[in-house]
């Protein structure tokens, strides 16, 4: 019962988008807006700093809580953490009442991280915020994220269900980011500086595709 609970929990957790929700209140499909995700980074263009900050905290927090509850409910199954923080992430990216067209997973990550230890959240935080500022972009946050956090769960659990949960919750991460680096290579990604120059940013992008 517990592997199929922790991670259908996690799963329909993970659905709950609130940049989705936020861009139906306001009469859009944020998909079809901005960079074209449904997550906190295309919120944040689309409807302002507070808008994505609060959208980033939530998409955590709902990964954070997820785990805690199943942890509660099976305290003693080891892979409780990772098989219910890989479904909240397949949730976010892949939820059923959005055609399975979601986010990205990358705050959803954050959260499996900050429940799963503080400390190593710290870290990994810290170390991102390094690979941000030197390339600049956002995706290669996400990508580099989810490997390094497989490979310390796996070495310090042994943990071979939960390991393997996590690969596939990186392998969707992985899989949603390859338009990313593909505009990247075109010259066509938005860049992270976009939060304080945004009009030298759009301007660079309206450079790589001319208006008719």
């Amino acid at each position: 019962m517990e592997y199929l609970a922790c991670p259908l929990l996690g799963y329909f957790v993970g659905t709950l988008n609130p940049s989705y929700l936020l861009g139906r209140i306001r009469g859009m499909d944020i998909r079809k807006k901005g960079s074209g995700n449904a997550g906190a980074s295309n919120a944040l263009i689309l409807f302002g700093k507070l808008a994505g900050v609060l959208c980033a905290l939530f998409d955590i927090a709902k990964a954070f809580f997820a785990i805690r509850i199943v942890q509660r409910l099976f305290p003693t199954f080891v892979p409780a953490l990772a098989l219910c923080g890989a479904g909240c992430v397949l949730g976010h990216i892949f939820p059923f009442y959005m055609k399975f067209r979601g986010g990205k997973g990358l705050a959803c990550l954050g959260g499996i991280l900050l429940a799963y230890d503080w400390r190593l959240f710290l870290a990994v935080l810290a170390a991102e915020i390094v690979v941000v500022l030197v390339t600049d972009y956002i995706c290669f946050v996400a990508t580099t994220a989810s490997l390094a956090f497989l490979a310390v769960y796996a070495i310090r659990t042994r943990d071979l269900a939960g390991a393997a949960a996590l690969a596939l919750a990186a392998a969707a991460i992985w899989w949603r980011h390859f338009e990313n680096f593909r505009r990247i290579r075109a010259g066509k990604e938005m860049r992270f500086s976009y939060l304080w120059h945004p009009q030298k940013e759009i301007d660079r992008l309206k450079g790589n595709h001319p208006e008719p």
